[in-house]
């Protein structure tokens, strides 16, 4: 016996196929989008990135170098002697600036005689290019930091012009990751620490 009953076409979803398979590329992308946005606006909030510009941080950092900076470091913590920190320029905040922390809030910081002295305690500094040529000596008050750069004589810095307030930092440069040749972490050196 034959059967003359006609088969049924089978239905094949063709555009179904090509909507779906757009619509998971367009989900895809607008995933991919969203966690790149979180990402981004997640490390700039704990993170930045700075450029060096100028030889005031020579020998430890050098023009054209790429920093990153810890901006949670001072949130969790307080600056130390010896810190290299990234700043808003005090008399022009929309400036930043890169220096090394040597005096913290009342520490009397003198120069003479080429040495650094804190609260009567001389510093140890294997990072500086040069002895500083100039003399003097500051309180640093209440809420502020007294900031040096390592190339003493070639530095526009806390002797110029003063101290930095403390809500002026934005935090700890901790890492040189460009060029590639000078990778590598940036040296606090914690033995430079004065005790009062």
């Amino acid at each position: 016996m034959i059967d003359n009953t006609p088969e049924p076409y089978p239905i094949q979803p063709v555009e179904e196929g090509k909507r779906s398979k757009a619509f998971r590329f367009l989900a895809d992308v607008l995933e991919t989008l969203l966690l790149s946005a979180i990402l981004f606006f997640g490390i700039n909030a704990i993170s930045a990135r700075i450029r060096v510009d100028g030889q005031s941080m020579e020998p430890t950092l050098h023009t054209g170098e790429y920093v990153i900076v810890n901006k949670l470091a001072y949130k969790f913590g307080a600056p130390a002697i010896g810190d290299v920190i990234i700043f808003r320029y005090p008399r022009n905040p929309q400036q930043e600036y890169i220096k090394r922390v040597i005096g913290l809030p009342n520490d009397r910081v003198e120069i003479r005689d080429g040495q650094v002295w804190v609260n009567g305690q001389l510093l140890d500094e294997p990072y500086i290019a040069s002895a500083p040529n100039y003399q003097a000596n500051w309180v640093v008050p209440e809420k502020s930091l007294f900031v040096l750069g390592d190339n003493r004589n070639n530095s526009s810095d806390s002797h110029a012009w003063g101290p930095v307030p403390l809500e002026y930092v934005v935090g700890k440069a901790i890492v040189v990751y460009w060029p590639p040749q000078r990778w590598g972490l940036i040296d606090h050196l914690d033995t430079a620490i004065a005790a009062p």
